[in-house]
């Protein structure tokens, strides 16, 4: 697969079958417009996917894990081993993603694609590791170019490969020590923010590292100036394995009509590379909610996008696109369940 064929596929949006599914929810039982945002949901899924009588879709969070070289510079709180002992309790389903995604009948599939660690066979993982963790980009790229274009492309096919499964809607997750500094490292760039406002605790790290998070940011994009009209450039020179599959289960994802909930900061680090790779590929997000990572709130305003909600969530693994989901299943079932006052019989406003 070629990746200018999976960005000359993604479609417009269906707005035909949009003006449709807006005209059932005006005639439902309640004033117009009375469930807000609810409305505006369904009618956006209506839109991307074009079908009009929609069922409650199969919904799969693809949870991509990856190490960072730039964990060893001491930018967060836990030590990189954590991201190969996380995969493991995906696995047996005893994270915040699996219970949320059992919560809403969602599958969870837990994708290695760069984690230093040999997992060999073990079942229920989807082996797909181009490295054991990126380079230390305080020191040298982060990836070679075709690294990064590879990254890109196994999201898009595995996107393809759920869309040929049935699945309806995809939520976005990942693990991976060290990631929150490739983000901001990737919003910085894409979005010509500074790096202070887009750098945030992370897993919790106190003031003193934090201070030398940013210092440490500051190195990298002085050191590789990484080229913001060309994002498989950022990606390369500062990003990261899963950032980059994530960005490709966006594109392979809107290429075949699915559309996707976004998780936190990374999944947001990853949809600025999706959408400067392929802008159409923005009418196919859903912004889950809103992360209390500070340059959250940056990557939300440069795709136009508005969460769902806002919980002061932290934890990425793709909890909140669960919620998102949920919220997006509600939405469909009141298009579809809802009486019309013609069906139900009701009189209607004088």
């Amino acid at each position: 697969m070629d990746l200018q064929q999976v960005l000359d596929q993604i479609p417009v949006l269906d707005r035909d079958s949009g003006r449709h599914a807006q005209q059932r929810l005006d005639r439902l039982t309640k004033p117009v417009g009375s469930l807000g945002r609810l409305e505006d949901l369904a009618v956006r899924y209506v839109e991307m996917t074009g079908d009009r009588w929609p069922k409650v879709p199969q919904a799969a969070i693809f949870t991509f894990a990856a190490d960072h070289g730039i964990a060893a510079e001491g930018v967060s709180a836990y030590p990189a081993a954590v991201t190969a002992q996380m995969v493991l309790n995906f696995l047996r389903g005893g994270a915040g993603v699996n219970v949320l995604a059992r919560h809403i009948g969602a599958e969870v599939r837990v994708i290695d694609i760069g984690v230093a660690h040999d997992f060999e066979s073990i079942s229920g993982l989807i082996h797909r590791k181009i490295a054991p963790g990126t380079n230390n980009c305080l020191r040298e790229p982060a990836m070679t170019r075709k690294q990064a274009e590879e990254a890109v492309l196994i999201g898009a096919e595995l996107a393809r490969g759920a869309a040929l499964d049935g699945v309806g809607v995809i939520g976005t997750g990942d693990m991976g020590i060290g990631n929150t500094t490739a983000s901001a490292a990737i919003t910085a760039v894409i979005t010509g923010a500074t790096v202070r406002d887009v750098t945030g605790r992370g897993t919790g790290i106190d003031d003193a590292t934090f201070e030398h998070k940013v210092a440490v940011l500051q190195e990298i994009l002085a050191l590789h100036h990484p080229d913001p009209r060309d994002p498989l450039d950022v990606l390369a020179k500062v990003g990261g394995f899963e950032i980059g599959g994530l960005a490709g289960l966006i594109l392979g994802a809107a290429a075949h009509r699915v559309p996707v909930v976004l998780d936190g900061f990374i999944a947001g680090a990853a949809a600025l590379i999706a959408v400067a790779l392929a802008p159409r590929c923005q009418d196919y997000l859903i912004a889950s909610h809103r992360s209390v990572e500070r340059g959250h709130e940056v990557v939300l305003q440069h795709l136009g996008l508005a969460p769902l909600l806002d919980l002061g969530l932290r934890l990425g693994e793709g909890t909140g696109a669960c919620l998102g989901i949920g919220l997006l299943q509600a939405s469909i079932q009141i298009l579809t369940q809802m009486a019309t006052f013609d069906e139900a019989g009701v009189s209607e406003r004088v």
